[in-house]
C-alpha cells in the first residue's frame, strides 16, 4: 500500500532517512541552587566568553529543568523498555526480553534502542545546560529533593525516588492530528483527540502488566502491547512540546552563543519527535491494530480503515505546511506551536501538570517549576 503521497508504506521504509543510535553521552551531575545567580552583562559582548543577561539566565535554567523532568520520565521508560547494553537484535519470543520490550519492538523493532537512545540525549541536554550556566557563573538547577515519586514494580525498574509519574496519565494526542493540519494552534486552532487515553499507565506497573493473551499473530500479549501504544504516544507528546519549547523560548534570546544552544538543543528535540510520530502511528495500522486490551478495555483502531483521511493518516510523519506568521502569508511546513501562549514555559509546566506526569508531587515542586517558567517566559531579547 502507498500513503497519500506516494511513499511505500511501512516503518522501514519511514524512516530511511534516520540514522540508528541518535546516542549521546552524559551523566546527570547537578549543582546546588534553585533560585537564579543576577549576572548583568556591563556592555560586554553576549557571544562567546561573554557574561549572560537575566532573562538568557532565567531561559537556560528553565530549560535545564525541562530536561531534568525529560531525563526522569525517559529513564523509567530505558529502564524497562531500553536496549540497555546490548546491541539491537531481531525480536524472538525466545529472547530475553520482557513482554514490554516485544511490545516496543512490534511497533518498531529499533524501538529498545531509540528508548535508550532518547534517555541519553536529555541526560546530556540537562547536564549541558547546568554545566554552561555554571561556567556563565550562573546557579546551575537541581531537582532532586523532589525526587520522592515511586518506581514501578515491575523488574527492570530501579526502586528509587522519581520526579514524574508515568503510571497515571492523561495523554493529550491532538498533536497527532495537529500535525496533519493546515491550521496553526498560534491563530487559534483547536484539535480533537486521535485516541483517547486517560487514566492510563504507559509501564508496566507490576509483573503482573507482563501477562495477558496473545493478540494478531506477534510476540507478546494484549495487555502489555496496549501498555506499549499508549507510551508510544506518550513519547511524541513530550517531543513535540519540547519542540515547540524552544522555538518558543529561541525567540526572547539575547545572546548568539545562547541562541546557538537553544537552535542545537532544539533541533535534537524535533529528530526525537519525528521518530515518535512515525512510532505511534504503527500503533494504529496492521499488523499491530486493531486490538482491545481484554483487561482495561482500551481499544487500538486501524486508522487505515479510514483512509484516505489525512487528518490521522499514519504514514504522514512530516508536519503538514500550514499557517505562519501571518494568514496571508502562503502555508509553511513548521514546528507549531511557537508562541508564548501555547509554547511557552508556564504553557508547558501546564501542560505537563494536566497529562498527570506530576501526579502525586508536593505543592514546593510547583511553586519552584512554575517559578522557573515565569521568569523564562519574562525574559525580553536585549539588542
Amino acid at each position: 500500500m502507498k500513503d497519500l503521497l506516494g511513499g511505500l508504506k511501512g516503518p522501514a521504509s519511514r524512516r530511511s532517512f534516520m540514522k540508528k543510535g541518535l546516542v549521546a553521552a552524559g551523566t546527570a551531575t547537578m549543582g546546588a541552587g534553585l533560585l537564579a545567580k543576577g549576572v548583568s552583562l556591563f556592555g560586554q559582548d553576549q557571544n562567546e566568553g561573554g557574561s549572560l543577561n537575566d532573562g538568557d539566565i532565567a531561559i537556560l535554567r528553565f530549560l535545564a529543568a525541562a530536561e531534568l523532568i525529560e531525563s526522569d520520565l525517559w529513564q523509567q521508560y530505558a529502564e524497562l523498555g531500553g536496549i540497555g547494553d546490548n546491541p539491537p537484535i531481531e525480536v524472538d519470543p525466545n529472547q530475553p526480553l520482557n513482554n514490554y520490550q516485544i511490545a516496543l519492538s512490534n511497533l518498531d523493532p529499533d524501538g529498545p534502542q531509540y528508548i535508550t537512545s532518547n534517555w541519553t540525549d536529555e541526560v546530556s541536554h540537562a547536564t549541558f545546560l547546568n554545566g554552561y550556566l555554571e561556567s556563565k557563573g550562573a546557579d546551575p538547577v537541581d531537582l532532586d529533593e523532589f525526587r520522592t515519586l515511586p518506581s514501578s514494580k515491575a523488574t527492570g525498574a530501579q526502586d528509587i525516588g522519581r520526579l514524574t509519574n508515568l503510571m497515571s496519565l492523561k495523554v493529550d494526542t491532538s498533536w497527532y492530528i495537529r500535525y496533519r493540519s493546515a491550521t496553526n494552534p498560534d491563530f487559534g486552532a483547536t484539535f480533537p483527540q486521535a485516541i483517547t487515553l486517560n487514566g492510563v499507565t504507559a509501564i508496566p506497573r507490576n509483573n503482573d502488566d507482563f501477562n495477558g493473551v496473545p493478540f494478531n499473530g506477534l510476540p507478546g500479549n494484549a495487555h502489555v502491547q496496549a501498555i506499549a501504544n499508549v507510551a508510544a504516544f506518550h513519547f511524541g507528546y513530550i517531543e513535540q512540546g519540547g519542540s515547540s519549547l524552544y522555538a518558543a523560548l529561541s525567540q526572547k534570546v539575547s545572546s548568539l552563543e545562547v541562541l546557538k544552544i537553544t537552535l542545537g538543543v532544539g533541533g535534537d528535540e524535533i529528530a526525537h519527535f519525528l521518530e515518535w510520530v512515525d512510532f505511534s502511528g504503527n500503533g494504529v495500522q496492521a499488523p499491530v491494530a486493531p486490538f482491545r486490551d481484554p483487561n482495561s478495555g482500551l481499544m487500538f483502531p486501524n486508522f487505515f480503515s479510514q483512509y484516505p483521511n489525512p487528518s490521522n493518516q499514519p504514514s504522514l510523519i512530516f508536519p503538514i505546511p500550514c499557517e505562519f506568521i501571518s494568514p496571508g502569508l502562503p502555508a509553511c511546513a513548521v514546528i507549531r506551536p511557537s508562541d508564548d501562549k501555547f509554547a511557552g514555559a508556564v504553557a508547558t509546566i501546564a501542560s505537563f501538570t494536566a497529562d498527570g506526569l506530576f501526579a502525586g508531587q508536593q505543592p514546593k515542586f510547583f511553586q519552584t517549576v512554575n517559578q522557573l517558567a515565569e521568569e523564562a517566559d519574562a525574559a525580553t531579547r536585549e539588542l
